[in-house]
């Protein structure tokens, strides 16, 4: 059952009353890959897919690799609410009435991997069937963008990363694992140092 006017659902298991908030988003966000042939919408790649991050609410910008000609944009699987990881490959799926888009194409903008500017911060994301390896995909794309935003060196960007930088699993059950970075945007503030004046 849900709640509308305090955006909650809750069921009863036995004889308790669970209630959980709820935070709309949509797993699927993608444009198409570049190789040709049939592609299941199960996992997520480099161009997007079933991403399944409960961060991209609204007010989120995405910024997704465009690899073939019209960028052939799709978007889909609206969630209520999940847990980072979707362990079970459940959450609480809701059938989107309406959704308010806006597509902008960016041509000088180069990515490899998505990216997002969300309420909670700067997202960089990381697919692989090894855990590992996701993980090592979401840093590298959050120290480009750390370099890229605060105009730093690689190993200055790291050391910053170290202190305020989350890495958080994404979805466990997609086929491949999903790992995301985020730089919170209250956790990383930059000013030029007037060094005359030292």
């Amino acid at each position: 059952m849900i709640n509308e006017e305090n955006k909650t659902a809750k069921t009863h298991v036995k004889d308790q009353e669970f209630t959980v908030p709820l935070k709309p988003f949509l797993g699927v966000l993608s444009t198409s890959p570049s190789e040709s042939g049939v592609h299941s919408t199960i996992p997520p790649r480099y161009c997007g897919g079933n991403i399944d991050c409960k961060e991209l609410v609204e007010g989120s910008t995405v910024y997704l690799p465009i690899t073939v000609e019209g960028a052939l944009f799709s978007a889909g699987d609206g969630h209520a609410a999940q847990g980072d990881g979707e362990v079970s490959g459940q959450a609480i799926e809701s059938p989107f009435d309406q959704v308010n888009l806006t597509l902008t194409v960016i041509e000088d903008l180069q990515l490899k991997m998505p990216r997002a500017n969300t309420p909670a911060g700067w997202i960089t994301f990381g697919f692989d069937e090894d855990l590992n390896k996701a993980t090592a995909i979401a840093l590298e794309g959050m120290i480009e963008l750390m370099q890229e935003i605060y105009q730093i060196e690689k190993t200055e960007a790291v050391a910053l990363a170290s202190v305020c930088v989350d890495l958080k699993i994404t979805q466990i059950v997609n086929q491949v694992k999903g790992v995301h970075a985020i730089l919170p945007h209250n956790h990383l503030f930059s000013t030029v140092v007037d060094k005359s004046k030292e």
